[in-house]
């Protein structure tokens, strides 16, 4: 069966069973809800609050800290098993805090349709709710309306409709009621429908209801969002992965040494006690506290450049991307219709940018009171004309460019009216292609003409030059036709502008006329979009474009903002559909380019699919409907704030307060940075629990009495440990960041380099400790609480200090990133202080087991807790002498390409 826009008007009502005169009877009405239900779309269920909770106990990280609870309850350490709760509890309640909010694309989709529409039923017109549409019905259209449902037109009166949201088509489509003859046009070429979800912004028409709800196009892009599943950020996958190794070194860890005290014949409880010691050991408690709290400070910080952003994790996303796929009208171009070129007898004139009132032609300036012919050419702009530009621009959006350069000419449509009072307008006809005003002036009326430049070029006799009318000759009428065609080549919308002088005001508009102009109207690049790109290409990320905009359009855009291609023209919707069906390399051919055009919601999709299972991080900004099934899919996605629909901002991660593309830079600054906080404050942490893991193995293995006490162990990791991995990862950008290559989207969170780094910290961190409690418990001949007091002080002070490890082996030793930060030096204030508490503070020292320590005691856990410190900044300062210069850093490829 043909589709609706191959049907004739009178094909598709006999399939409706609908009367173009009489519509639907009631009793049609009545049966066809029964059978298509509401003209709704789905509504998809928000994630409830529960949900949402569980979502933040679903870390690898923290089931292991509730197995680790769990084990400590089961052996009666209950004090131990509600320390390590009170850490999870507080991590989930900040997750939880910040990710309160329900999934409401779907709801946004929803409010799209809540809307009254005229029909004609049984005869007569009344007004109903868009909720009660049915195929079949007939629905009257004027400027202004919203669509309600897919409509086969069946009349057209001049009528235009904006489907930017939809189809991404920055210019108002003209409709029509011919059949189509091409099997599948992409939907900006199916001009006798009109879809649900757009809008009417000239003429009158009606159409024929041919699909309602999730059956419509908008309905089939709601369904994408749904099936568009959120991907997992890659820091997400990194944790997941890092909490995967711990696990299994956890009870690897536990089972060598319980077993090895088992079959040496030590205490059995003595035995679980230590296993628990060193479990609580092996997981850092702080970690998803930490990187909670540190994507939190970044979300705000983001949030006061103008990237309001949604999801934590997404923070960091951004960083990690290397592609960013963005569309182009109201991204990357203002969304705004302006004359960018206007040919004239004497030249070619060059509108000067914004703020500007010149006019130029070959690098000289000119005004209209010098040229007539300019002076005709915007005035026949300003009157073939129903646009409005009082308050609020109203109208077409080519009809507003030709009233905002009449303005900066300023000529006044108005005014202009005064001296011109129009008596009759012939509407833009699609089968003549041109429009027509007649204006009173003395006894005589005069014409003013636009419209396609091949139609009003057939209907020109004459041509205004510098020396007045005069006949168009064949060579120069093949001279307009020539340069029309290179400059809509070059992605302008051309318009050619004539008039003529008449006696009668019924006279046709359309013969002997006399040509005055040709103007290329263009949707310009946003400005500093030319500089925003060549920053993303020199951080090693690839922009790529995807619009509705036929070809031409997209690659003038791209030519002008520094979007090179190598020269090849936009891949086209045929080259897209046949996407699943190409083979690898012909798949990274395609995917190589930069551009491509007259691309659906669906194509968006699959390329995205394509480019993350060919290895890349997307980042993907959108601003309309199309868009938000592409932007739920890619690892983040960036909904504009301004110009961008309810349902594009509901499926992004991100927002742009300020739709400025230069903010995405920002964020991609920021999420860099964030990432290298994690990464540092990670080592940090765990460096240090490795340092316990050692000092509690060694002791147990030689039946020494444990230098740390579980609880002691909570105490230093999430009391005096947290404070400084937090400040950490509160740290600024580091100079340089954007010029460094995005990492490889297959790195881990810690590399080999990372992990030999922690175990060398952890092993000088517990031989100190394991010598200070030597010290104390054999040669000062310490009771062993003192001994383990000696243990516990010296352990909290090494990571304190040993903070100031994770500066940079680059960086100076005095004035560096980490000496530099605030909140390290506030972070070490507090841990001290928390320490001194422990010390000295009856109700915790009784909690924690620690004796008051003596002088001995104290000299010797503040001497040996330096010791890790000097002997790492001595290494440092080595490793950075004997380091040559890196070797220029090269953007990184994904691996499997």
């Amino acid at each position: 069966m043909a589709e609706p826009y191959q049907q004739s008007v009178e094909q598709v009502l006999e399939e409706q069973k609908s009367s173009k005169e009489t519509g639907l009877s009631q009793a049609g009405v009545h049966h066809r809800r029964h059978h298509y239900g509401a003209n709704r779309l789905r509504q998809a269920a928000s994630l409830p609050t529960w949900r949402i909770l569980i979502n933040q106990l679903e870390s690898v990280v923290v089931i292991l800290l509730l197995s680790a609870a769990a084990a400590a309850a089961l052996f009666g350490r209950t004090i131990e098993a509600l320390a390590i709760g009170a850490a999870l509890l507080v991590n989930t309640l900040i997750g939880f805090g910040m990710e309160l909010r329900a999934t409401r694309a779907m709801e946004s989709l929803q409010r799209m349709g809540k809307t009254i529409v005229r029909v004609r039923r049984d005869g007569s017109v009344q007004q109903i709710s868009a909720d009660a549409l049915v195929p079949g019905d007939i629905v009257l259209l004027e400027a202004g309306d919203m669509i309600a449902a897919d409509l086969r037109l069946i009349e057209s009166n001049r009528l235009q409709c904006d489907e930017a949201a939809l189809t991404g088509e920055s210019l108002a489509v003209d409709k029509t009621t011919d059949p189509l003859a091409e099997p599948a046009p992409p939907l900006a070429e199916r001009k006798n429908m009109a879809f649900k979800g757009t809008a009417v912004t000239e003429g009158s028409g009606a159409g024929v209801v041919v699909s309602t709800g999730m059956d419509t196009e908008l309905g089939h892009i709601s369904d994408l969002v749904e099936q568009a599943e959120q991907s997992i950020t890659p820091l997400e996958k990194r944790l997941d992965a890092l909490g995967r190794r711990l696990i299994w070194f956890t009870l690897a860890i536990a089972v060598v040494v319980a077993g090895s005290g088992f079959l040496a014949g030590k205490d059995l409880i003595l035995m679980v006690e230590t296993t628990i010691a060193m479990t609580i050991a092996a997981v850092p408690e702080g970690l998803p506290v930490v990187a909670t709290l540190a994507l939190a400070q970044g979300m705000r910080r983001m949030a006061r450049r103008n990237a309001v952003v949604k999801r934590l994790s997404a923070v960091e996303a951004l960083g990690a991307a290397n592609l960013i796929f963005t569309d182009k009208t109201g991204t990357l171009t203002e969304n705004h219709m302006t004359v960018a070129r206007l040919l004239l007898a004497r030249g070619t004139l060059t509108i000067e940018q914004e703020g500007s009132n010149g006019f130029n032609i070959d690098h000289e300036s000119i005004t209209p009171a010098e040229a007539p012919e300019l002076l005709a050419a915007l005035e026949i702009g300003a009157l073939c004309n129903n646009a409005s530009l009082q308050k609020n621009a109203v109208g077409d959006p080519t009809e507003i460019a030709f009233l905002e350069l009449a303005v900066r000419a300023d000529i006044d449509r108005d005014v202009l009216l005064g001296k011109y009072p129009e008596v009759r307008e012939v509407s833009f006809d699609p089968d003549v292609r041109m429009m027509a005003t007649f204006h009173k002036h003395g006894c005589e009326y005069r014409v003013a003409v636009k419209g396609a430049p091949e139609a009003v070029l057939d209907a020109c006799r004459y041509e205004l030059t510098t020396e007045g009318k005069i006949p168009l000759d064949d060579e120069h009428r093949q001279y307009w036709s020539t340069r029309s065609e290179e400059l809509a080549a070059e992605g302008l919308r051309m318009l050619m502008l004539a008039q003529k002088t008449v006696d009668d005001e019924q006279a046709n508009p359309y013969e002997n006329l006399t040509l005055v102009g040709l103007a290329g109207l263009r949707d310009p690049p946003r400005a500093g979009i030319r500089e925003t790109i060549a920053i993303c290409q020199a951080a090693g990320i690839r922009v790529v474009m995807g619009t509705g905009d036929h070809a031409a359009t997209a690659r003038a855009i791209a030519t002008e903002i520094g979007l090179a291609d190598h020269g090849r023209d936009p891949v086209g919707t045929d080259q897209l559909r046949a996407l699943d069906k190409l083979n690898e390399d012909e798949r990274n051919q395609l995917l190589d380019h930069s551009v491509f055009s007259r691309i659906s919601p669906e194509q968006k999709l699959d390329l995205i699919r394509s480019y993350q299972e060919a290895g890349w991080v997307v980042g993907m900004t959108g601003d309309g409907v199309n868009d938000a099934p592409g932007l739920k899919k890619a690892d983040i996605g960036i909904a504009m704030g301004q110009r961008g629909t309810a349902v594009a901002q509901e499926a992004a991660d991100m927002v742009l307060k300020d739709d400025s593309f230069h903010t995405i830079v920002v964020a991609i600054e920021h999420g860099r940075t964030i990432f290298q906080n994690i990464r540092r404050f990670i080592v940090y942490l765990l460096s240090g629990n490795l340092g316990e893991i050692m000092a509690i193995s060694a002791a147990a293995l030689v039946a020494a009495p444990l230098p740390l006490l579980p609880l002691q162990i909570l105490y230093i990791n999430f009391v005096t440990d947290v404070m400084p991995a937090l400040a950490l990862g509160l740290s600024r950008s580091e100079a340089g960041v954007l010029r460094q290559p995005p990492r490889d989207p297959g790195e881990p969170i810690l590399t080999r380099r990372h992990w030999v780094a922690i175990g060398g910290y952890g092993a000088l961190i517990a031989t100190s400790v394991l010598c200070a409690f030597s010290i104390a418990l054999v040669w000062l001949q310490m009771e062993p609480a003192s001994a383990v007091t000696v243990s516990f002080l010296t352990f909290g002070f090494a990571r304190l200090w040993h903070v100031f490890n994770m500066r940079s082996a680059n960086s100076p030793v005095i004035v560096n990133e980490i000496t530099s930060n605030a909140f390290v030096w506030i972070s070490i204030i507090i841990g001290t202080a928390l320490l001194l508490a422990a010390a000295y503070l009856p109700v915790i020292a009784e909690v924690l087991s620690v004796h008051t320590p003596s002088s001995e005691g104290w000299l010797l856990s503040l001497s040996f807790s330096f010791v890790p410190l000097i002997i790492v900044q001595l290494m440092k300062i080595g490793a950075s002498v004997r380091q040559e210069p890196p070797p220029p850093r090269q953007t990184a490829a994904p691996p499997s390409r």
